[in-house]
């Protein structure tokens, strides 16, 4: 597959001096960047795949009329983080 460039980014100098100062050993600025570009590709599919399933699910819920109420999640949700913190994986 061919390659092709992301365009030039103007930045100001404390922002390319604070990736700089980050890089590891070996790493190119380059590198840096698309790694960050890859990284936020990645998390934009998931963000619009969550989006997508929870419209989905209302949807479901609307043409079936079985919702499940706040409180009731809720509540199982705090059973869960007590239930995780008796356990000791979860702090106080």
């Amino acid at each position: 597959m061919k390659t092709s460039a992301i365009p030039a980014v103007r930045v100001s100098p404390e922002l390319r001096q604070a990736a700089e100062d980050l890089l590891q050993a070996g790493e190119t600025l380059s590198a840096f960047v698309e790694e960050a570009i890859r990284r936020n590709i990645e998390f934009r599919q998931a963000q619009h795949a969550f989006i997508a399933r929870g419209l989905a699910s209302g949807e479901r819920a609307r043409r079936s009329g079985k919702y499940v109420s706040a409180a009731k999640v809720l509540g199982k949700l705090s059973r869960r983080i007590e239930k995780a913190r008796r356990a000791g994986s979860l702090g106080a």
